[in-house]
């Protein structure tokens, strides 16, 4: 029997929890429709043992890769083998060919179930449905079993965290660069060997999410870092120049600027959509702002733009069930 809801009314923490205390098995789809993406989680007795998201699927071959810790042409050699039938797990070939470490394989197995399972537990609108059982092949996937409660309390630590880390680091499209030299006050650096990692990747063209992606670090454990060194005056960061001006919208009466650049015009749809919303037209409202959320996920407001949404969409049903137009 399957387990299925929207999340507006139960929460994805509250998913979560209900699963890992009934000991399920099975698989849970998390989708989202505003943010165009869908996630995987599967349980084993309400342990959490494989976790993909189709945004960024953070492939374990690909993180060892990133890591340092494999080489691209030893991964092609362990997934030819693959290809000529083995039916062994990445991992396990990687371990059997003494190219990785059974320690390494766990650990970026966790890194790769934490780093999906704290994304999805960030999502407050999209639907869930959970299916009991698991297939041969799934059962295939799973590996090593995480504790959902440990995962759940790390995750609300992080999104109090991340509450604090907003103040310097907006979001992830944030742009880093070194703050010019100061030959009166010189810095001085003394950091952390994650924290050099990195620094080293800070050009003033990577942002954020690109420098995670080339160090096969999670967002939180960069921009976690990236809070340190700002508040430090190690770093600065800029808006990228795509949205550099699109994040500016204008007040009522306001007159527009006759200087505006194409990449200013990304921000149209916002005020069209708010211009829909203002004259009570919620159907356009809330298609303009979804195609805004999916082509510009980059945008800094967009958690608030998702809340609005939602709120726009649960006041239209509430209308048509109570108050229906035909009544």
């Amino acid at each position: 029997m399957a387990i299925e809801g929207p999340l507006k009314e139960l929460g994805i923490h509250d998913v979560f929890q209900l699963l890992d205390l009934s000991r399920k098995t099975g698989m849970l789809l998390v989708t989202s429709e505003l943010r165009d993406n869908e996630g995987t989680v599967l349980f084993e007795n309400g342990k959490i043992v494989s976790a993909t998201i189709r945004s960024n699927p953070h492939r374990l071959g690909d993180l060892l890769i990133r890591s340092g810790r494999l080489a691209e042409l030893d991964m092609m050699r362990a997934q030819a083998l693959q290809q000529r039938g083995d039916r062994r797990r990445l991992g396990e070939i990687l371990i059997a060919l003494d190219l990785v470490t059974p320690k390494e394989i766990e650990r970026q197995m966790r890194l790769q179930i934490e780093a999906v399972v704290f994304e999805l537990m960030s999502w407050r609108e999209g639907f869930f449905r959970f299916e009991e059982g698991l297939s041969e092949e799934q059962l295939q996937e799973a590996g090593v079993p995480l504790s959902t409660e440990s995962l759940l309390m790390e995750g609300a630590r992080r999104i109090d965290e991340w509450s604090r880390i907003a103040d310097r680091v907006p979001n992830l499209s944030m742009v880093p660069y070194i703050t010019p030299p100061d030959d009166e006050h010189p810095p001085l650096l003394d950091l952390l060997p994650t924290e050099w990692q990195v620094l080293a990747l800070i050009d003033g063209a990577n942002d954020l999410r690109e420098i995670s992606a080339a160090l096969a670090m999670s967002e939180f454990d960069v921009a976690r870092i990236t809070y340190g060194m700002v508040s430090t005056g190690v770093i600065r960061l800029r808006h990228p120049e795509r949205t550099s001006r699109a994040i500016q919208l204008p007040r009522d009466g306001a007159k527009s600027d006759p200087h505006i650049t194409p990449v200013d015009s990304a921000a149209e749809p916002l005020w069209r959509g708010a211009a829909a919303f203002r004259r009570g037209d919620f159907a356009e409202g809330i298609a303009v702002w979804r195609q805004f959320v999916k082509s510009m996920p980059q945008y800094p407001g967009f958690a608030s733009i998702l809340d609005g949404i939602s709120a726009a969409t649960t006041l239209v049903q509430v209308l048509e069930r109570e108050v229906p137009s035909g009544r």
